[in-house]
């Protein structure tokens, strides 16, 4: 094949003849990469928003190397710096050293997960290492799941097989209905379950919020009366989502509670545990997510809690068979692959990367003991966090999360209820421009408040300290 018009380094060639060109390029991408990285303590966590330095366009002719690498340089430079300890506003940290390689690794071979031919090792990888993962979690060895590019698919799937299990929607959808379905969720459970429902053609009005308790806990007495309520009115529930981690608070909702009122009503127990689900590989934090064995599905991201690179998913059912038979769409163009079911026909994704193997390469290298103490680790600062907060009296609290993410805000007396938004949103930039530190400001009962994720490795106590000093320092001001 011709190749004339781009530069020999473009491939690297399997017979090895640009050999000395491809070493000498991702040595230079490396060592850019690994400055990067190994001075991130030092740069902003959150850079400021400035237009691209260099121009968008695609070229008619390639730009040389040298032009490229500086780019790169620029990029990285202005991209959201989750790897220094300062980065404590999101559920985003920086990703475990075999995450980064194994997602090297995973691009250079470029197999497809859709079937079993095109990832012949990674696809039986995926389904032992999630039915492994099932089994922590208390299902039985019935059941399994697939991997998909973040929660919100994961969310998408697990309501798609619930509805079509409920409805025996996969042939004929739910068109023929004469009530209106719906299920129930928090009313601070993630957007993507609305997101789902009006996908699924449920419209996001069918996902009925549930009131939560002072510390953003589903109330399951409230879940009791929508669930009669929405009968009377003609409605047929179908589904109840709690949530193991709500995004802004970190609460678990009662687990056991509502599995008790899902197996009452007849109703499809999902449970979003994207971020909690992690505390399965803590045997001294686990018994938060009691009851979540009871689950028909579960979502879980190791993106987050366990800190491998974006992005990283899984759905996971009780019943692999549930699974398979309220879903599975053949793919005509793929060799059968025998007992094994391609995974691209039972999943939402058809093409699909593999994400299995940086999640599987974390695993082996840090192991359920470095995961535990890391996970550990986070509630102890988060219990220093939260002492900081108490002992401050212009400050409260949204309740007490049952996670590493405090919720909290300045409530100062020497200032008008109707100004503590502005003089929290000051806080925060003025935490981040005079300190480095990056706190994120969400919307929550009406009113704003700062967040702190205490996910980081290498955030310590002196960090917060350092926090604190300087929130005290603001209140002066």
């Amino acid at each position: 094949m011709n190749q004339s018009q781009f530069p020999s380094s473009a491939f690297i060639d399997p017979r090895g003849e640009n050999k000395a060109e491809i070493d000498q390029l991702a040595q230079q991408v490396f060592r850019i990469l690994l400055n990067h990285l190994q001075a991130a303590s030092i740069s902003s966590p959150l850079p400021q928003t400035t237009p691209l330095p260099f121009p968008i366009e695609i070229p008619n002719q390639p730009i040389s190397e040298r032009e490229i690498l500086n780019q790169l340089q620029t990029i990285l430079a202005s991209s959201m710096n989750a790897a220094n300890p300062s980065f404590i506003g999101h559920m985003d940290s920086m990703p475990t050293t075999f995450s980064i390689l194994g997602e090297m690794v995973t691009s250079a071979i470029n197999n497809n997960m859709l079937s079993l031919e095109m990832s012949p090792l990674l696809s039986r990888l995926e389904s032992l290492l999630l039915r492994e993962f099932a089994t922590l979690f208390g299902f039985s060895n019935d059941a399994g799941g697939v991997m998909l590019s973040g929660g919100s698919l994961a969310n998408l799937q697990a309501l798609a097989v619930a509805r079509n299990v409920k409805f025996d929607a996969f042939n004929h959808g739910i068109t023929g209905q004469t009530s209106s379905p719906v299920l129930f969720a928090s009313e601070v459970a993630h957007t993507s379950i609305q997101k789902a429902a009006m996908l699924l053609g449920l419209g996001a009005s069918a996902v009925i919020p549930i009131k939560t308790n002072s510390d953003s806990r589903m109330d399951v007495s409230e879940l009791r009366v929508a669930i009669e309520s929405a009968k009377q009115n003609g409605k047929t529930p179908f589904c109840v989502v709690a949530t193991a981690g709500t995004t802004t608070t970190g609460n678990i909702d009662p687990l056991v509670e509502i599995s008790e009122v899902a197996r009452q009503y007849g109703l499809w127990f999902h449970v979003d545990a994207a971020y909690g689900g992690a505390l399965v590989l803590s045997e001294s934090q686990r018994q938060r997510l009691v009851g979540i064995e009871h689950a028909d599905s579960i979502t879980f991201n190791p993106q987050k809690w366990l800190y491998v690179a974006k992005t990283c998913a899984m759905v996971l059912f009780r019943d692999m068979e549930t699974l398979v038979n309220a879903f599975r769409i053949h793919a005509p163009y793929m060799r059968d692959s025998g007992e094994f079911i391609n995974l691209g026909e039972i999943s939402v994704q058809g093409t699909r990367h593999a994400e299995i193997l940086k999640l599987w390469l974390s695993l082996q290298h840090i192991g359920r003991s470095g995961y535990a103490q890391l996970i550990e680790n986070s509630y102890l600062l988060s219990d220093f966090f939260m002492e900081e907060v108490k002992r401050r009296p212009f400050l409260e609290m949204a309740g007490k999360s049952d996670t590493n993410i405090i919720c909290f805000r300045g409530v100062p007396a020497w200032l008008q209820q109707s100004e503590w938004d502005d003089w929290n949103s000051r806080l925060q930039s003025h935490l981040l421009h005079k300190r480095k530190i990056f706190l994120s400001l969400p919307t929550y009962l009406g009113a704003r408040w700062l967040r702190a994720v205490i996910l980081n490795p290498y955030t310590n106590e002196e960090t917060l300290s350092g926090l604190f000093n300087e929130i005290d320092a603001f209140a002066k001001a």
